[in-house]
């Protein structure tokens, strides 16, 4: 029997640490280990070396660049050239700049491509999406047997990133040509355009079940962590931070970031009760949060988006704090697990359904409709 070819196309890819770039190196991993499968990712390469990678998992990996008003890379995710900053502040939101290139990269790559059993087109940034549809359309030799659309975030429902009423026709024009699109947790399914809501499946974010090497011992300092991003009025630590400059018992609040702006007003205040460190490897994340007391979840106030760092804050067996970002802090629930009291603590249910095999199980069945 013949090996069907598997198709992944995603902006980042492995050792980026995002979401989108977890999403796709976790089901390349999972389907390349299928023996019925070649997989081929497609992402911005940069500078990485991908040889090792490539030996280790038995998949492909080629670049969608180069990109010339972009510098990001799976090694560095900003923007750095002058001439990018200048017309991302002022046509940024207007024309999706920059991640609107994408879309040209990955028409240009799919152009060379005849027969595909299966495609997989990552978002966000959403161009990825786009880049697919013009090829499917306009490319008359390529042959695509089941294109999935996987949206980590909406488009147009995101509420808290709003696009040009503009984009309401693109999203539509590439659903139209999309045969499934997945979504990640069945709340978001509104913020998806009515006429496309046949097409729209619920798969969740997948992770390899390793089991993690750490004896939890309880802490002489209390001692919690957070992990993710920050954003302004969305996802704010700072009325939990306010609380605990104002506490005087002992306590060590340990946080992995890549947009530690908002700590910074509580540095000089909360001392060496605040540790700040940039992202790091996923299973040394895992490691660290094993060790932890317990964890901090903040809500994102939307039922639409669903933090998938919950599910290593699952897999790593400490109890998790659920903060509602600007709203009036519980206190009393914050105290309790600074005592050691976790009976208020947030239950992830069904923990098997974030399995990347049964993720990719989920997606197979798509192919096979």
């Amino acid at each position: 029997m013949s090996r069907k070819k598997i198709y992944i196309l995603s902006q980042l890819f492995f050792p980026a640490n995002t979401p989108r770039a977890n999403r796709a190196f976790e089901l390349a991993k999972e389907f390349a280990r299928r023996s019925e499968y070649d997989v081929v990712v497609y992402c911005i390469v940069g500078k990485y070396d991908y040889r090792d990678v490539e030996r280790t998992y038995s998949f492909k990996v080629r670049d969608l660049g180069p990109i010339c008003f972009s510098n990001i890379s799976p090694e560095y995710q900003g923007y750095d050239y002058l001439l990018t900053r200048i017309i991302r502040k002022f046509f940024g939101r207007i024309l999706h700049f920059p991640e609107i290139e994408l879309s040209y990269h990955v028409y240009r790559v799919l152009r060379k491509e005849t027969n595909i059993d299966a495609l997989i087109s990552i978002a966000v940034p959403y161009p990825i999406h786009w880049g697919v549809a013009v090829a499917r359309q306009f490319n008359r030799k390529l042959k695509i047997k089941t294109w999935i659309a996987d949206c980590g975030d909406p488009f147009m429902g995101n509420p808290i990133v709003q696009h040009p009423f503009y984009f309401r026709s693109v999203e539509k024009w590439f659903s139209k040509r999309a045969d499934f699109i997945t979504i990640p947790i069945e709340d978001a399914r509104n913020a998806y355009y009515k006429e496309f809501q046949g097409k729209i499946k619920v798969i969740p974010q997948g992770f390899e079940f390793k089991t993690i090497d750490s004896n939890y011992a309880k802490n002489i300092i209390p001692t919690f962590i957070y992990s993710g991003i920050f954003y302004e009025n969305v996802r704010d630590p700072r009325n939990m931070l306010e609380f605990l400059s104002n506490l005087e018992q002992p306590f060590k609040f340990v946080v992995y970031t890549k947009t530690p702006e908002l700590l910074y007003p509580y540095v000089e205040r909360l001392g060496n009760k605040l540790v700040i460190h940039s992202y790091i490897e996923r299973a040394e994340l895992l490691r660290e949060l094993s060790k932890a007391d317990f964890l901090i979840n903040i809500e994102n106030n939307t039922v639409l988006q669903s933090p998938s760092k919950l599910i290593d804050y699952a897999l790593s067996g400490r109890p998790i704090l659920n903060i509602k970002s600007n709203k009036m802090l519980d206190t009393e629930s914050l105290l309790l697990f600074l005592a050691g009291n976790y009976s208020n603590k947030l239950i992830i249910g069904d923990i098997e359904r974030y399995n990347i095999v049964n993720v990719v199980d989920d997606f197979i069945k798509l192919f096979n409709q």
